[in-house]
């Protein structure tokens, strides 16, 4: 299997992926600690894959999303984008409005 093809297969086995630098335990940025919180206080249940672990993904996920930056946020297998997107999804209350319409499936 490809890169591409495991990050397909990835993003449409699990509601919502996240790609981060580290563990929602042991974040390895600011960003990715940032988005963590958020999806912690949505109370989303998600899939994540530590960037860091894996020099391939590191270097292909871009290329499979179009996003340069990591961490990168999928739902229901499309890309929403980085930490400051996410930000403003949840101050706005939709990422919990997605995170919980993901999880019904």
């Amino acid at each position: 299997m490809t890169a591409m093809e495991r990050f397909r297969v990835e993003v449409e086995a699990h509601p919502i992926v996240l790609y981060m630098k580290g563990t929602p335990q042991y974040p390895m940025c600011g960003f990715s600690s940032r988005i963590v919180q958020a999806l912690a206080a949505c109370e989303a249940r998600y899939h994540c894959v530590n960037v860091m672990a894996d020099p391939e993904v590191r270097a292909g996920l871009p290329r499979f999303s179009g996003w340069p930056t990591f961490p990168q946020l999928f739902v229901n297998g499309e890309l929403i984008g980085g930490c400051d997107i996410a930000l403003e999804l949840h101050e706005a209350g939709e990422l919990k409005r997605m995170a919980a319409e993901a999880q019904r499936g």
